[in-house]
């Protein structure tokens, strides 16, 4: 027996139950149903993004167009973008930021560890090197070399065709209105890990206490 479709779903009223479901839950929280709808919209819109962000599709074409999957792959075209990149790209109001391997691990949010390795690997691959800190001399810091940032600066320049050729067919308006929100929206995922327990307390408990109570917990 094949799975049910979708659209089946949605006719009889699976998907849009537990949709109606939430929206009632969230009510009850104090959040009207007009943005709880929204919510459920962006959400949808995040989780298709999260997968395509995932297959990291421009990064690939970059390296594949430039004849460079061979020599760098995505995992390590991030820690050289973390390298290169200025600490306000990853969120730092430090315009002179001293890039460490604690510092790539910091911005690509990996264990120190697997930071360490990926960035050994790029020094042995001669895309990156190790320096003495100006400020400390007991600190060492990592840098790009030439190649590495010849690689960094084409990968940049490919997405940047690209993207701009997408917004170029956008209005004025609609760039005037995204750019600002989509930033608004990016910083408050920054925060959103600490709302519910701090904002919603009692809801935060009594779903605790229901999932205690469901069977299979160790």
């Amino acid at each position: 027996m094949s799975a049910p479709r979708a659209d089946d779903l949605l006719e009889d009223g699976t998907i849009a139950g537990r949709n109606t479901e939430l929206t009632n839950f969230l009510e009850e929280a104090g959040i009207d149903s007009r943005t709880s709808t929204a919510a459920l919209e962006i959400d949808d819109v995040l989780q298709q993004w999260r997968r395509r962000v995932n297959k990291r599709e421009l990064g690939s074409a970059a390296l594949a167009a430039f004849g460079l999957a061979e020599e760098v792959d995505l995992a390590q075209l991030d820690v050289m973008m973390a390298i290169w990149a200025p600490a306000s790209t990853f969120g730092s109001d430090d315009a002179e930021e001293e890039v460490m391997v604690s510092t790539v691990a910091a911005r690509l949010r990996i264990d120190p560890s697997r930071a360490s390795r990926l960035t050994s690997d790029l020094i042995a691959r001669g895309l990156a090197r190790r320096t003495v800190s100006q400020r400390d001399a007991r600190r060492t810091l990592v840098e790009l070399t030439e190649r590495g940032t010849a690689i960094i600066e084409a990968v940049r320049q490919f997405k940047f065709l690209v993207l701009g050729e997408f917004l170029s067919g956008w209005s004025e308006e609609e760039l005037a209105l995204f750019v600002p929100l989509f930033e608004r929206f990016v910083t408050w995922t920054e925060e959103a890990g600490d709302i519910g327990n701090n904002r919603f307390p009692d809801e935060i408990n009594a779903i605790s206490a229901r999932l205690a109570q469901v069977p299979g917990a160790s």
